[in-house]
């Protein structure tokens, strides 16, 4: 049985997505994935019972909420693939900035069972990317007036990664590694395996000298440690507000940076970044983030 037949991705939205720092083609495949799994089972049954073949829509992605936008060139490439070039989208906001509810921002028409059956894949998409951008808002402002930037985690959902970590810079934070092999983090495991932080930490500039390296430290004593191992970048796992202090005291004029990870809530992010950190750690950005509302509304 051969699957749904689908059309490519408008080349100006190609081009946003591109402009995004997405790649156009990996986007495409997250919304085809995504497609298939809904008509796995055969076409909109309930669309294709209720709808005429000749009907023409048009239809609005609405917020019904306040928050920050993220996707919205990748719910403009669900309608893409599923109008197979006769649907048109106009995207009417841009990706950063603020979710006004009642105010659309992307419009499409054409084929009235395209636009259907695209809906929900797309507002799941611009949904979960908006809400991850809100919530990466919220916490940007909490640390307003410290120097701390807010940075996600490896904790993203599979196959999500690069555009979770996307729907993160739109709300104002920043990434970490985006895999395994761009940064090294050498963590409590790898210190145990290694037999200690100062041969972890050899062991991999031996290995892999060239790429970033972090070391994550329980204590004070494994922050001196590290710091004697000459360590640029030391993440301070679960510490207290006064052993972050004090962190932050011993690695002044080293010219090692500094980032609070683990137990971190939003009513504390000013105070953690208020101690001099360079960075808090938070991975609730992609993996605890709620949706944002949007809806889909078909013009009357």
């Amino acid at each position: 049985m051969t699957g749904p037949a689908f059309g490519a991705v408008h080349r100006e939205h190609a081009a946003a997505l591109s402009a995004a720092g997405l790649d156009p083609a990996e986007v495409e495949g997250v919304v085809r994935r995504a497609l298939e799994e809904d008509l796995a089972l055969g076409p909109d049954v309930t669309t294709e019972s209720t709808v005429s073949p000749r009907a023409q829509a048009t239809g609005d992605i609405v917020p019904r909420s306040p928050g920050m936008l993220a996707g919205i060139p990748v719910a403009a490439a669900v309608f893409d693939l599923v109008g197979r070039g006769e649907v048109d989208v106009e995207l009417l906001a841009v990706d950063g900035t603020a979710a006004r509810p009642g105010e659309p921002v992307l419009t499409v028409a054409g084929p009235a069972r395209a636009l259907l059956t695209a809906e929900r894949t797309a507002l799941n998409l611009i949904g979960h990317l908006s809400g991850i951008a809100t919530l990466t808002r919220h916490w940007v402002d909490a640390g307003v007036g410290s120097k701390a930037a807010i940075r996600d985690t490896r904790k993203t959902l599979p196959g999500l990664r690069a555009l979770e970590k996307y729907a993160v810079r739109c709300g104002g934070g920043v990434n970490h590694r985006m895999a395994l092999g761009d940064a090294a983090l050498i963590k409590d495991n790898h210190v145990a395996a290694a037999g200690g932080i100062r041969q972890a930490v050899d062991a991999v500039r031996a290995h892999a000298p060239t790429i970033p390296l972090e070391v994550e430290c329980d204590t004070l004593d494994q922050v001196r440690e590290a710091l004697a191992a000459g360590v640029q970048l030391i993440l301070l796992d679960n510490f207290g507000l006064d052993d972050t202090v004090a962190a932050v005291d011993l690695a002044r004029g080293t010219g090692c940076r500094l980032e609070a990870s683990g137990g971190l809530t939003l009513d504390r992010a000013g105070e953690v970044a208020a101690t001099g950190v360079d960075y808090l750690a938070v991975g609730a950005l992609t993996h605890s983030a709620p949706v944002l509302d949007l809806g889909f509304d078909l013009r009357g």
